[in-house]
């Protein structure tokens, strides 16, 4: 599903990542540790198109997803690869307050130009397997924080991306909403087949995992 090697990445004279290689496969849930600083994030957001890798062009640096590469690409063309094959979710929900959580949840299917009648049908079905399908119509501030995670995972998902990316998705939350959230995960795998990479200080969702890769100084050590 991922294929990168060669990553770096540089702010100014700090160098964060130092030539990291990943190969992630369809269908595994990975999560990735290390203390604060070790690059986690920040690998995270490249691999999800979201920052760039440093001076891709002289460490050769190569990042795939679902075998298409997307290192060349302009930013029109990847809001397009992005939309079509990556789903975030973040530490906090990031839902837009004056939206309910249905069209919180539908705001990727408007971007892509999506059928609505059948980007509203894969809603429905998210929400009755995330078990917030009573939810539909509250807004953000209406709703627990295990809710409203859960709805921001219901958006990660509705285009059907090939990949999950999530970046502290518990580190928000009470230990038996995490506690879920982390199930939750695993069963929509198998459900959707779906793939996930997972930053976490959460040692309980690390250890569950199907690997666990951590870093250090910028680096993948295990």
């Amino acid at each position: 599903m991922i294929k990168a090697s060669n990553i770096h990445k540089s702010y100014g004279n700090l160098e964060v990542l130092k030539g990291v290689d990943i190969h992630i496969k369809i269908g595994e849930v990975v999560s990735i540790v290390g203390e604060s600083g070790a690059g986690k994030s920040t690998l995270l957001q490249i691999l999800g198109t979201l920052d760039h890798p440093s001076n891709s062009n002289k460490y050769n640096t190569e990042i795939s997803i679902a075998g298409e590469s997307f290192i060349n690409m302009n930013d029109k063309q990847l809001s397009k690869f992005r939309n079509q094959n990556i789903g975030f979710v973040f530490q906090f929900h990031q839902l837009l307050p004056e939206f309910t959580a249905l069209e919180n949840v539908l705001l990727p299917t408007k971007i892509g130009g999506a059928n609505e009648k059948e980007a509203l049908e894969k809603a429905y079905a998210l929400f009755e397997d995330l078990k917030i399908e009573q939810r539909l119509n509250h807004k953000p501030n209406q709703l627990s924080g295990g809710e409203a995670q859960r709805v921001a995972v219901a958006r990660a998902l509705i285009n059907s991306p090939k990949i999950i990316f999530a970046d502290e998705p518990t580190g928000n939350l009470d230990s038996k909403n995490a506690d879920d959230l982390h199930r939750l995960f695993f069963d929509l795998r198998d459900k959707y087949n779906q793939t996930f990479v997972i930053v976490t200080h959460n040692p309980n969702l690390a250890e569950i995992t199907d690997r666990k890769l951590v870093m250090k100084d910028g680096m993948i050590i295990e």
